[in-house]
C-alpha cells in the first residue's frame, strides 16, 4: 500500500515519542527531530509507511545508541495481556465455534497498544471489544484454505498482541504445522523472537525472524530463507495494520487480520475506522478494494 500524506504527521509524532523514551536530553531529541523532518521531505522515496518508519526510527538508534526504546512499554503490554489470559480462555472455551472465537481474540489483541497508551481499564476494554463483531470476515474462505492445508504462517504484530495470538496458534496447531514470524530487530512495540518465546508462542508454533526490521513485513527486505517459506506455506495470516500496509500487494493469497485504526486503512478495506477485519487478499480476483 502506498505511503499517504496522512501518514507523515503520525510518523513524526511517533519518532518524537521514541526520542523522548530513548533520551532525556532535549538537544539529542532536537537533533533526532531535525533529521526526521529532513526525512519527511524525502517521503517520495519510500514505497510504504513501514519503510519510512524504519528509516525514521533508525534515527533514534543512531543518535542515542539505544536499540530498543520501547522495551519497557512492551514489557508493560505483555504483562497486561498475560493478566487477561483467563478472560480470553473463557471467551474461546465457551464458544460454539472455537476457531472463529480464537480468530476474534487474535484480532482484538490489536487494541493493546492504543488502550494502554490512553490508560484505559484494559479488562473492560477487551471484554467489550471481544463482543464486537467483524465488519468484514472471510471466515468461510479461511476454513476452506485451512481444510486443505498442512502449513500455516502467522505474521506477528505488536508484543502485547502476541499473547492474544497464542489462542489462535493453539487452535491452528491442532491440525497444522504453524510458524510465527517476528521482526528481526526491535522496532516500535513489535514482537521479536525472544519476546515471542518468553510469551510462550513456541508452545504452538515455530518462531522465525523474517529478516525485516520495519514495522511491517517488507518482502524485498526479508531473509531469502524466510521469503522461500512465505511463498511455500499453504496459508498466510497477517496480523495488524503495519503488515497490511507492507503486504497488501503480496504476490500470493494472504488473510489480513486487523483493526482498521485510520481512515486510509478503513477506506482500503471498505470498513469504518475502528472496525475488525478478516479479509482475504488474492492476487487474481482481489477481494479487498
Amino acid at each position: 500500500m502506498e505511503l499517504f500524506l496522512d501518514c507523515l504527521p503520525c510518523l513524526l509524532r511517533q519518532v518524537l515519542e521514541a526520542a523522548r523514551m530513548a533520551s532525556d536530553d532535549e538537544a539529542v531529541q532536537a537533533r533526532i527531530m531535525d533529521d526526521a523532518v529532513a526525512t519527511l521531505a524525502r517521503h517520495g522515496e519510500f514505497a510504504t509507511a513501514p519503510a519510512m518508519a524504519a528509516e525514521m526510527h533508525g534515527l533514534v538508534r543512531r543518535h542515542t545508541g539505544l536499540d530498543d526504546p520501547y522495551a519497557a512499554i512492551k514489557a508493560r503490554d505483555v504483562a497486561a495481556a498475560l493478566g487477561l489470559v483467563p478472560l480470553l480462555e473463557e471467551f474461546v472455551g465457551v464458544a460454539v465455534d472455537p476457531l472463529a472465537a480464537a480468530v476474534k481474540v487474535s484480532a482484538t489483541g490489536n487494541v493493546m497498544d492504543s488502550a494502554l497508551f490512553k490508560d484505559l481499564d484494559i479488562t473492560a476494554v477487551v471484554r467489550a471489544e471481544l463482543e464486537r463483531p467483524f465488519a468484514a470476515a472471510d471466515l468461510a474462505e479461511l476454513r476452506t484454505a485451512l481444510a486443505g492445508a498442512r502449513t500455516v504462517l502467522v505474521i506477528g504484530d505488536n508484543a502485547g498482541e502476541a499473547v492474544f495470538d497464542t489462542l489462535l496458534l493453539r487452535e491452528l496447531a491442532r491440525e497444522h504445522e504453524v510458524v510465527f514470524a517476528v521482526r528481526s530487530r526491535p522496532i516500535i512495540n513489535d514482537v521479536t523472537a525472544d519476546e515471542a518465546r518468553a510469551i510462550g508462542v513456541d508452545r504452538y508454533a515455530r518462531v522465525v525472524a523474517s529478516g525485516c526490521g520495519a514495522p511491517g513485513l517488507i518482502l524485498a527486505e526479508a531473509d531469502p530463507v524466510f521469503r522461500e517459506l512465505f511463498d511455500a506455506v499453504d496459508v498466510v495470516i497477517s496480523k495488524g495494520q503495519g503488515n497490511f500496509e507492507a503486504l497488501s500487494d503480496a504476490p500470493r493469497d494472504v488473510f489480513f487480520l486487523l483493526k482498521a485504526k485510520c481512515a486510509k486503512i478503513g477506506h482500503a478495506l471498505d470498513v469504518p475506522v475502528g472496525a475488525y477485519v478478516l479479509r482475504l487478499h488474492a492476487p487474481t480476483g482481489v477481494v479487498m478494494r
